[in-house]
C-alpha cells in the first residue's frame, strides 16, 4: 500500500481523538502520541517497522521546522529582556538534572559508566511538545517567555554534556586515558560550528528574502532554507537543531518584516507537527516499560527533580516572579526527540548489554514523560494563568 495512506490516517485519527481529549482537558500532544502508540507496530501494526522506516525523515525535518521557530524566541529584543535570566536558569537546569542523576545512582553503586551517560541524556527537554502546547492554548506571560528560549538552550547543554559523558565513559570501560581534546574541546567546536552554519545559512536567506515581496513566496523560501540547513547539518556531522535554530535567530534579527513569514510557516507546518508526534509515539514500546527495573525508575524520577530544584535555583538567583520560580520545573518534563536521538547513538558509541539497557531506560522513560509531560506543561501554565485559550 502507498506510503500516502498511512500519513493521511495518522494525521486523520490523531486528530480525531483530539476531539476526546479535549472532553478531558488533555493537551492535544497527548492524543498525538497516544494514537501513534495505538496505531505502531507494537499493537495494532498499522505503521509496521517498514513503514517508520521510510517516513524517517519527516521526523527529522520537524524537528528542523521547530528548531527554526524556537529560534523567533533568541530575538535580540527579546533576549535583552530575558536573556540573562534565560541562561541562568538554563545552566542550573540542566546541569541540575545531569549531577542528580549522576551523584545518586552513582552512591547507590550502580555502574559509573552507565550513570555517566544517564546523567547526560537527563538535560535534554522536548521542545517540540512545548511548543506545540504553547501554541494550542496561546499561552503568554513572564513563564511562556522564559520557558521557550530555556528548552531551547538546554538542548545545546544536553549535546555538550553527552559528549563529554561518552567519551569519559568509553575511556572507563577501555581503560584509556583522559583526552582533553576528544573529551571537551571537540563537543565545543561542534556545537560553534553548528551554530555558525545556522547563522551564515540565515544572513543568505535575509538577503534573499528582499527579492520576493509575497508573504507565501518568502514563506516557501524559508522552507528550502530549512531543508538545506537539515541536509548540511547531517553531511558535515552536525546538530541539525543547533543549526536550524541559529537559522531562524539569524533570520528574526536582520529581517524587521520576518514575524509575518513566520506566522505562515507556523500555519503551514501544523500537520507535520502531528506526523512527528503520532511517528513518535508509534515508535515507543510498551513492552519495555517491565524492563526498566530500579535504575529506570530512579533516573525518571531524578531527573524531573533535578530540573525542578535546578530551574528553581536559577530563577531564584536571577530575582524572577514566582510564576517562573515555582512553576517552570514541571514544564520542563517533556523528553522526547534529542534524548531518543542520543539514545541511539549510545547503542553505536557503546555497543553490547549496557548500551541496549540505556536505551531500553531512555526509551522508556521518554514515554512515560511524553504522555504525562505535556500535562505537566500545561498544569505549569495554568497555574501560572498564562493561557489564554
Amino acid at each position: 500500500m502507498s506510503l500516502t495512506f498511512p500519513l493521511g490516517l495518522a494525521i486523520l485519527v490523531g486528530l480525531l481523538l483530539t476531539l476526546v481529549t479535549k472532553k478531558i482537558q488533555l493537551p492535544n500532544v497527548t492524543a498525538y502520541i497516544l494514537i501513534g502508540v495505538l496505531i505502531g507496530p507494537h499493537l495494532l501494526n498499522i505503521l509496521n517497522h517498514e513503514t517508520l522506516a521510510s517516513l524517517g525523515i519527516i521526523p527529522e525535518v520537524a524537528l528542523g521546522f521547530i528548531a527554526f521557530s524556537i529560534g523567533d524566541e533568541f530575538e535580540l529584543k527579546t533576549l535583552k529582556s530575558i536573556g540573562k535570566p534565560a541562561l541562568i536558569i538554563t545552566l542550573f537546569e540542566a546541569l541540575g538534572a545531569v549531577l542528580i542523576v549522576d551523584t545518586v545512582t552513582l552512591l547507590l553503586g550502580f555502574p559509573p559508566a552507565e550513570c555517566l551517560i544517564l546523567g547526560a541524556l537527563a538535560a535534554s527537554t522536548a521542545p517540540a511538545a512545548t511548543l506545540m502546547i504553547v501554541r494550542q492554548y496561546k499561552a503568554d506571560g513572564p513563564l511562556t517567555r522564559m520557558l521557550l528560549p530555556v528548552v531551547a538552550a538546554d538542548d545545546a547543554i544536553g549535546l555538550i554534556t553527552y559528549s563529554i559523558s561518552i567519551s569519559i565513559a568509553i575511556g572507563m570501560m577501555n581503560h584509556q586515558a583522559f583526552s582533553l581534546v576528544n573529551t571537551i574541546l571537540f563537543p565545543i567546536v561542534k556545537i560553534i560550528a553548528s551554530l555558525v552554519l545556522g547563522i551564515v545559512l540565515g544572513l543568505i536567506l535575509s538577503f534573499i528574502h528582499r527579492y520576493f515581496q509575497i508573504v507565501m513566496n518568502r514563506m516557501s523560501l524559508c522552507i528550502s532554507f530549512i531543508l538545506i540547513a537539515c541536509a548540511l547539518a547531517k553531511s558535515f556531522g552536525l546538530s541539525d537543531l543547533l543549526v536550524c535554530m541559529a537559522l531562524g535567530s539569524s533570520y528574526v534579527n536582520t529581517r524587521k518584516d520576518a514575524q509575518k513569514v513566520l506566522s505562515s510557516i507556523n500555519d503551514w507546518t501544523y500537520p507535520l507537527f502531528i506526523l512527528f508526534f503520532v511517528l513518535s509515539g508509534a515508535e515507543l514500546n510498551l513492552s519495555a516499560l517491565p524492563k526498566v527495573g530500579i535504575l529506570g525508575i530512579l533516573y525518571i524520577s531524578l531527573r524531573f527533580g533535578g530540573k525542578w530544584l535546578g530551574s528553581y535555583v536559577g530563577a531564584n538567583i536571577s530575582k524572577q516572579p514566582s510564576v517562573v520560580k515555582n512553576y517552570i520545573g514541571f514544564a520542563l518534563m517533556p523528553q522526547a526527540g534529542v534524548a531518543i536521538g542520543l539514545a541511539t547513538l549510545v547503542i553505536k558509541d557503546m555497543p553490547g548489554e549496557l548500551g541496549m539497557e540505556i536505551q531500553t531506560i531512555i526509551l522508556s522513560a521518554t514515554l512515560i514523560y511524553e504522555l504525562i509531560g505535556p500535562l505537566s506543561a500545561k498544569f505549569a501554565l495554568t497555574q501560572a494563568n498564562e493561557i489564554h485559550a
